[in-house]
């Protein structure tokens, strides 16, 4: 062999083992790339779902809820006759006492009753009077007239019993003994038929005077209305006369009062609570609150009365708190902010705000079990934070998508990943 076909048989073998490692990368190369495409295909059918595990809690939230002060008592006073004012010792803004005389009244009329009772009463007792008079000569006249009546019985006895021995008594004296005697009971009878009936006559004006006595009595008590005194503890809110004005009982539920009083060293907060937030209400629970009058200060009622009944056009519950007013700062009228808690008669499953998914048909949350995607669905409830309250057949620890869309279809094959650990 010559030296060039030698360096020819090299130059072959050489080409050949190159053309032969291209081919076995190449083979190595495309089934890499197969496996990888069949790879990406198996994960783009099987998605990586982040989820989350529902928590269960109570519910802490502070709701801030409109309220108004109102007085504790407020009461507009009316006279209950007509008449003029003769004084008027109270202006707006005065404060009273209980039983303090605020109005003096005048009623002519009224004086001509009560003067008119009392000469009826005069008479009156003046009748009975007499009457009682005449039942005590009456009495006196019956009991002569016993005496008498006795005294002639025992003549008219001793005259008939000696009458038995013939001749010591005429016949005719006896007689006539006997006859005084049923004279004298005669008599007897009239005095006791009149003194019943004097006695009757007594108890009739007797009655009469009870009666014009409560007439009279009905006339000063009449008369005590001329006097209006304050009912209560308060302040005066109110006034619509003047002295000499005419006053009278209220025609019109819209009739101006004469005055009206108000107690305000304590108050009454009412508050409006949602329905959703009025299964958890606690008496004498402490609640604080705002009023624009005095920015950035707080004040606090106590839970006293809860209406038990929602409003229906609200669909609200209201609720009463009373507060203390003693230095008179908060008013009657006042607009408040209450900052009202929110809680549940038990606790409550929350998710993220995230998981809740909502559609025109339903709202629902994607729950993965065993690695199956399921719609359950929920309905809202408050939020707090980052959570949301939800209400279904869902359990503590179930695990839920933590963004909720309808493009991951019920029944879908995801794998689960929970969140890194902070």
């Amino acid at each position: 062999m010559t030296r060039r076909n030698l360096i020819i048989a090299l130059s072959i073998a050489v080409a050949v083992v190159l053309i032969t490692a291209w081919l076995l990368i190449r083979g190595s190369s495309q089934k890499a790339a197969t496996d990888s495409r069949t790879a990406a295909e198996g994960a783009s059918q099987t998605p990586t779902v982040a989820v989350v595990n529902v928590v269960s809690q109570d519910l802490n939230l502070q709701l801030r809820l409109p309220g108004e002060l109102q007085a504790y008592q407020d009461v507009a006073l009316y006279p209950k006759l007509q008449g003029f004012v003769d004084w008027i010792g109270v202006d707006r803004g005065s404060v009273v006492k209980a039983g303090q005389l605020l109005v003096r009244m005048s009623a002519p009329e009224i004086a001509a009753q009560r003067s008119e009772a009392g000469a009826k009463t005069r008479v009156a007792e003046s009748q009975r009077t007499e009457a009682q008079a005449r039942i005590q000569g009456i009495r006196a006249q019956r009991v002569e007239a016993e005496a008498k009546l006795a005294s002639d019985e025992a003549t008219y006895k001793r005259l008939k019993a000696a009458s038995a021995t013939p001749g010591v008594v005429a016949g005719n004296d006896v007689e006539i003994a006997e006859r005084t005697v049923e004279a004298d009971r005669a008599r007897v009878r009239v005095y006791e038929e009149n003194e019943k009936a004097a006695q009757s006559q007594v108890a009739s004006l007797t009655e009469n005077v009870r009666a014009v006595t409560d007439a009279a009595r009905s006339a000063g008590d009449i008369e005590s209305y001329l006097r209006i005194s304050a009912p209560f503890d308060g302040v005066i809110t109110e006034r619509n006369v003047h002295k000499g004005s005419l006053v009278g009982p209220a025609g019109a539920p819209t009739a101006p009062p004469m005055l009206r009083i108000r107690q305000v060293s304590r108050l009454r907060l009412v508050v409006s609570v949602p329905e959703t937030d009025a299964g958890a209400i606690d008496t004498n629970e402490k609640i604080s609150f705002s009023v624009p009058a005095f920015p950035g200060e707080s004040f606090t009622g106590i839970v006293q009365r809860i209406a038990r009944a929602l409003d229906p056009k609200t669909r609200t519950m209201p609720v009463e708190l009373d507060v203390e007013n003693s230095k008179g700062r908060l008013a009657p009228g006042m607009y408040a902010e209450v900052i009202w808690p929110a809680r549940r008669s038990r606790p409550s499953l929350f998710v993220p705000v995230s998981s809740v998914a909502t559609t025109t048909e339903r709202t629902f949350v994607i729950r993965i079990s065993n690695g199956v995607a399921e719609w359950v669905d929920v309905k809202r409830g408050a939020s707090m934070g980052d959570l949301i309250e939800v209400f279904g057949p869902l359990e503590p620890g179930d695990e839920v998508a933590v963004r909720g869309t309808d493009e991951l279809r019920a029944g879908t094959q995801v794998t689960p990943k929970q969140p890194p650990t902070k």
